[in-house]
């Protein structure tokens, strides 16, 4: 296994379908209170693990799964409303280490729960139509609705994975 994608690379099916959008906001649904479970009771000491060497930290993952998710959360919302949209990239880099990354991971977590509430209630009504709404993002090109809400839920499980895997270490 590669850590660097533990539960492998985003795959999106080539024609995206209502069923598979709503398997993806299933997982994004309960996605918090898996990440509460897993971090909740974490030390400091454990917070500060990392999955490999030179990896962000378990804090900084939860942060910038929250962010992350702002981000993306912001793209959909633009591509629903907006004709092509043209959205900024975010140095996730440099977000991952403003001072706003070592408050407590539950600040993060009550962003999520709103966050994936929103994207969960904006997501089950799309319509095939809308799952073709595009967005071009200023570095990868034209994304799809489609796309980013599978990317949404890949993202999130992806980062869970590496905080789980930085805790058996």
């Amino acid at each position: 296994m590669d850590v660097r994608y533990p539960i492998g690379e985003l795959q999106v099916p080539e024609k995206v379908t209502l069923e598979n959008i709503q398997e993806w906001l299933k997982e994004i649904r309960t996605y918090t209170a898996r990440l509460r479970e897993t971090v909740d009771t974490l030390s400091d000491e454990e917070l500060n693990k990392t999955y490999r060497e030179g990896a962000w930290t378990v804090r900084q993952l939860v942060h910038h799964i929250a962010d992350s998710q702002l981000n993306m959360y912001q793209r959909l919302k633009l591509a629903l409303t907006d004709e092509n949209p043209v959205v900024p990239g975010f140095s996730e880099e440099k977000w991952a280490i403003q001072p706003d990354t070592i408050l407590p991971v539950e600040s993060s977590i009550k962003m999520l729960e709103g966050i994936n509430e929103r994207i969960v209630s904006l997501g089950q009504d799309l319509t095939e139509d809308q799952l073709k709404r595009v967005f071009t993002h200023q570095t990868n090109g034209e994304i799809t609705v489609a796309k980013k809400v599978a990317k949404l839920a890949w993202h999130e499980e992806h980062h869970l994975a590496h905080i789980k895997i930085a805790l058996s270490n």
